[in-house]
């Protein structure tokens, strides 16, 4: 199974920089897309549906910022939308397949920029009532992959400027315990540093400038059943379709025929 997750910044944006053209010929299962930032009414052309996948969308509540989407080769048995936050599902952030016996998650976490108190405080919400989310859907008898931009670089080696960044949400010790807590405790894995811990492999630039200020933010995590499974992974950099670079990962396992 091939997974592909992308942090779009704009759907629209990458589309004309050429995404859904490299993406389709990837012979990935399963596409994971985060912050589209328009809705998904409003996008007309057939180059945001291709053929062989069945997309899913889940919007913000203004249909102009955030927005996930999740694209599926074989039609999953349910669609979730949101996480059951109160605070959080209207603005777009978490979209859910879920197969006979794996569940695969589009997730843009919330971010905050430096000397913003209240989006940092929000973003620690968000993390703790996610946090509570994992652990509870431990417990089910159902692997998990959720893919996206977490808005945290785990660490030291995730991000290229470390005295630049210090203090910085994203950055911060908190955020990188948090992080810790869900690998060590709760037996999650980036499936990505499974099987690469080079410390030049970086997913987003802030200022749209690969090689300067990269930050590694954008994740597959696994449950405990599938870290065994991971079998390839690398980060696409070799056309630049916005800030983000996309991620891909090869799985030994396959995802079950629809019943439909």
């Amino acid at each position: 199974m091939r997974i592909i997750s992308f942090c779009a910044d704009s759907i629209v944006d990458a589309a004309k920089k050429g995404f859904f053209d490299w993406v389709t010929k990837q012979d990935a299962d399963i596409i994971c897309i985060q912050n589209l930032g328009i809705a998904e009414y409003k996008l007309r052309d057939d180059v945001y549906f291709p053929r062989d996948y069945n997309p899913y969308f889940f919007d913000a509540a203004d249909g102009k910022h955030n927005g996930v989407a999740i694209y599926c080769r074989k039609l999953p048995k349910a669609i979730m939308t949101g996480l059951g936050f109160l605070d959080f599902d209207m603005d777009g952030l978490y979209i859910q397949a879920d197969f006979d016996n794996i569940s695969i998650g589009s997730l843009l976490a919330p971010s905050a920029e430096e000397g913003d108190s209240a989006g940092l405080i929000r973003k620690n919400q968000f993390f703790e009532q996610f946090g509570n989310h994992l652990t509870k859907v431990r417990n089910k008898r159902r692997d998990f992959i959720i893919c996206g931009n977490w808005n945290i670089a785990h660490r030291g080696i995730d991000i290229q400027d470390i005295r630049g960044n210090h203090g910085k949400p994203g950055s911060l010790a908190e955020e990188q315990q948090w992080m810790d807590r869900l690998f060590r405790e709760q037996q999650y894995s980036d499936a990505f540093r499974l099987i690469n811990n080079d410390p030049d492999e970086f997913s987003w630039w802030p200022d749209g400038k690969p090689g300067e200020n990269g930050w590694r933010v954008d994740y597959q995590i696994t449950s405990e059943h599938m870290t065994p499974r991971v079998e390839y992974g690398a980060i696409y950099k070799v056309q630049q379709f916005g800030k983000h670079a996309p991620v891909i990962m090869d799985y030994d396992f396959e995802l079950p025929e629809s019943p439909f």
